[in-house]
């Protein structure tokens, strides 16, 4: 009879581990906790057996299970700890009120212009000591028409840009190249949620404040409010003009118009 597989979840020490780099631990495994943090066990081992042999892979599972740093998903866990859109839901219903008013302003502001940002986020964001020519901006986006589009409207801007198309293209982009200075961020991609993307960022201690716009076709109240309370700095809805975004890029960064 085969063995049953064990589908594994990280512990507190393993979170630890990737969130603070902890250079004790080796980079593969860092970026396996990273990776399955993010995505959970399951596409995560899809992901890298494309890569390493399955017996490699195996035998780093049960090192990092005996260091600590993984353990086997309790009955009902989600095999990674992923963030659900749900659990996004019910925070916002216990907190729909102090969100409510902002919703309401932003959701004037889009149909008015197409763009909003966040002024409590940006007053409490220090300014930048970089200029447009000096920034990336990450554009996670899967539709490839919509994807050149923003690539050439931020490159048209003066900004240096990376793509990534999915959730694991992000991951892998953020691990290989590190943070950009601003994430420009679709809300519907194939392999996750941009919600999901975004309050996982907000809880990270070195990553947390990296400033992120939506970038998003999503323009319901309910969207608005989800992305606020989870920490957005603005949005800006489809479609767009290069000015709206380099004007969103430019305020959110805190950088002098040109």
């Amino acid at each position: 009879m085969a063995q049953k597989e064990l589908i594994y979840q990280l512990t507190r020490t393993g979170r630890a581990a990737w969130e603070s780099q902890d250079l004790a631990v080796p980079e593969d495994y860092r970026r396996i906790l990273w990776l399955m943090d993010f995505r959970g066990h399951a596409a995560v081992l899809k992901d890298l057996l494309a890569r390493y042999p399955r017996d490699v892979l195996d035998e780093w599972l049960a090192e990092m299970e005996e260091l600590g740093l993984i353990e086997p998903a309790t009955a009902g866990g989600n095999g990674g700890n992923a963030f659900s859109t749900r659990e996004a839901d019910r925070t916002l219903a216990m907190d729909q009120a102090s969100v409510r008013k902002e919703s309401e302003s932003a959701g004037a502001a889009l149909a008015r212009t197409g763009a909003y940002i966040s002024a409590d986020r940006l007053n409490k964001r220090p300014s930048p000591r970089k200029a447009p020519a000096d920034s990336v901006v990450l554009i996670v986006e899967d539709d490839p028409d919509q994807l050149a589009l923003a690539d050439l409207r931020v490159s048209m801007s003066g900004y240096k840009v990376r793509v990534a198309r999915t959730v694991n293209e992000f991951l892998h982009s953020m691990l290989d190249d590190g943070a950009p200075d601003l994430l420009l961020l679709d809300v519907l991609l194939p392999d996750g949620n941009g919600f999901e993307v975004l309050a996982k960022m907000r809880r990270h201690p070195v990553l947390g404040s990296l400033p992120i716009v939506m970038l998003t076709a999503e323009n319901e109240p309910e969207d608005i409010g989800k992305g606020l309370l989870l920490g957005a700095d603005g949005y800006v809805t489809k479609p767009y003009t290069k000015n709206i975004l380099a004007d969103v890029i430019r305020r959110v960064l805190k950088q002098s118009a040109a």
